[in-house]
């Protein structure tokens, strides 16, 4: 059910303070609808208000682990965005916990509070039988809200690359350290990057109703790159010479085993595990204008983004251009 996004309107967002999660309330600012950002440090979103008038944005308190906040949070909302995930379990921060189950708390505390419509970020690759806990657990997720709240529009995302991604500007540093960059698998896993912007217009859309209410849309870029293609993409962006070094899955698991025992790892298992599936739209999803152009969104390319924020990997940054 479509929601009127105006400032007669309140929407509960939870993880709003994120990398997506901030491109998604500055688009909803846009309308000029109320927003409460369901966050577990409400002190850390300080950033969030001038992104919006005096008095539209407001953090409150929720942790997906404790139900009871979770319901607090979404009381008297005409809609409610999950955007909340982990790439890596750690602490009492695990897949189950906040993938399966805290979805699940969010899509009943939306249907308790009488909220019209509920957006769900989830990933494609999300897949009950996968090998890869992330998602086995992303599937379970969307599972739960289908249950709990059939009419909600589940969004599939591959990897979102944005200014302040986890993923283009891994790979840009990494560049910028070492003397080579590896290829998992020989690089041969495919991607369909999709921008940060556009899977906020995707949210909005599925709020004010361009989308399928119960549908799951799948958002990708408009192009497919191996890892390997996207490894030189960014070796191109920073200016730099670097080996590409192909690395079997078995040996990738291997490092990784080790690597993920660091308080915040650069690789873990469970990755390479999601490494050796593909990262893009199904043929059904596009067939049945399950994307972004179905919900009237012209994807944006990865060359029109990327070189702006991975220019401060460069030798001379900003001023790589110029002859010293």
């Amino acid at each position: 059910m479509a929601v009127a996004l105006d400032s007669s309107s309140l929407v509960t967002v939870y993880g709003g303070s994120g990398f997506v999660g901030r491109h998604v309330v500055q688009n909803l600012a846009k309308t000029g609808c109320r927003m409460r950002i369901a966050v577990r440090r409400p002190d850390l979103a300080g950033h969030l208000q001038p992104l919006g008038d005096v008095g539209q944005i407001h953090a409150v308190q929720a942790n997906l682990r404790y139900p009871d906040s979770v319901r607090a949070a979404a009381e008297d909302a005409d809609a409610v965005v999950n955007l909340v995930g982990i790439l890596f379990e750690q602490g009492r921060q695990k897949f189950k916990t906040v993938h399966a189950e805290g979805a699940d708390a969010v899509a009943r505390a939306a249907r308790e509070a009488g909220a019209k419509a509920l957006v769900h970020l989830s990933s494609i690759g999300a897949d009950p039988q996968s090998r890869a806990g992330y998602a086995r657990t992303k599937a379970a997720g969307e599972q739960a809200v289908r249950d709990g709240f059939p009419e909600a529009v589940i969004l599939r995302a591959s990897v979102i690359f944005g200014p302040e991604d986890d993923f283009m500007n891994r790979f840009g540093a990494m560049a910028r350290m070492l003397p080579a960059l590896p290829l998992i698998g020989g690089g041969k896993t495919r991607f369909q990057p999709v921008f940060v912007c556009d899977v906020a217009e995707a949210v909005r859309a599925s709020l004010d109703g361009r989308a399928k209410p119960g549908a799951i849309y799948e958002l990708g870029g408009p192009e497919v790159a191996s890892f390997r293609e996207l490894m030189k993409k960014v070796l191109h962006h920073v200016d730099r010479r670097r080996p590409l070094i192909s690395l079997p899955f078995w040996l990738a698991k291997l490092e990784a085993a080790f690597l993920q025992l660091l308080p915040k790892p650069i690789l873990t298992v469970d990755q390479v595990r999601m490494l050796q599936s593909d990262n893009v739209v199904s043929d059904a999803a596009a067939a049945e204008g399950r994307t972004l152009a179905g919900l009237g969104i012209e994807p944006t390319p990865m060359d029109a983004v990327v070189p702006g924020y991975l220019e401060r990997f460069r030798a001379r940054g900003q001023f790589s251009a110029y002859r010293l």
